[in-house]
């Protein structure tokens, strides 16, 4: 296919790498020449504008930093909108917020072009290897038109349906996971650390006991379903736990931030008479503060 690539960071380097290597006829875009031009001669041309770049491409993506830079290469007379042909679809990557990505699909919308949200979970050395996954949102039209360009950027893609917006709230979503994932990381890692216990045991453990994918997968079904009995580990025990572990930062003078809002959740969920369901309940306390009924 035809494509055109906005934006040369680290990223959108590696993500033009794999679609030059897949065989599409690629026009980038960046707004620093210079990484652009690391391209030329390997069957790659060089806009002059994010227009310019749409104007030729069947498919043009964008791969920029946040809002602004979206807007910035999207909007306004050498903008993606004012060059792409009716038909023709845009793919945003870039990580964004909600109310810019309806934006978009209402002025592609109107200009009768396509839009696609299709941001990437990976790092540029996964981009490099063709080990990003790709969540892809918007009416299928377009989505199967983008395809072909979807599969040469990862290993996989997943599709979440016709709005576009719901592949940038997977995004945002798997981005707060991993965020959380490194407080709790490093919270465990430090309170391990200043009680003296050797990190390569301690790892050895983390590693054969949390960090296999059917431990989330066990999880993720049970909050899915929202069946928190019959309990496999009971909000009461997990919360005694809870409170040993947060005795045990304060005894060492580890602050442990993540670990008191867990506390905090169980003890609320046993406080509502919880205590027995398993402690995966704290799910529901979520739910039901952002007004969400029971499955």
């Amino acid at each position: 296919m035809k494509v055109g690539f906005i934006g040369l960071g680290s990223m959108g380097y590696a993500m033009a790498e794999q679609l030059r290597s897949a065989g599409h006829a690629l026009v980038v875009y960046n707004r620093t020449r210079e990484r652009s031009e690391r391209l030329l001669g390997r069957g790659v041309r060089v806009a002059e504008s994010p227009a310019a770049a749409a104007r030729y491409a069947d498919v043009v993506i964008t791969m920029v930093a946040d809002d602004a830079a979206v807007e910035a290469v999207t909007l306004g007379d050498d903008g993606v909108v004012a060059g792409l042909s009716p038909g023709a679809v845009h793919v945003s990557s870039s990580t964004i917020s909600i109310a810019l990505s309806q934006r978009l699909a209402a002025i592609h919308a109107k200009a009768n072009q396509g839009y696609v949200a299709a941001p990437v979970f990976g790092r540029p050395d996964d981009a490099a290897v063709k080990e990003l996954w790709v969540v892809a949102g918007g009416p299928q039209a377009a989505v199967d038109r983008c395809m072909p360009v979807l599969e040469a950027l990862g290993r996989g893609v997943t599709r979440v349906g016709e709005s576009a917006p719901a592949a940038n709230v997977v995004k945002l979503v798997g981005n707060f996971l991993t965020g959380s994932t490194l407080e709790a990381l490093g919270e465990a890692i430090a309170l391990t650390r200043k009680a003296g216990v050797d990190f390569t045991a301690f790892l050895a453990v983390l590693l054969e006991v949390f960090a296999r994918p059917a431990v989330l997968a066990r999880f993720a079904s049970v909050i899915a379903n929202d069946q928190y009995e019959p309990a496999a580990f009971k909000a009461r025990l997990a919360l005694k736990d809870l409170r040993l572990a947060l005795a045990a930062g304060d005894a060492m003078q580890v602050p442990m931030p993540l670990a008191s809002l867990v506390h905090d959740s169980l003890l609320t969920a046993t406080a509502q008479g919880r205590g027995d369901f398993d402690w995966s309940v704290i799910a529901r306390l979520a739910a039901e503060r952002a007004g969400l009924g029971s499955r």
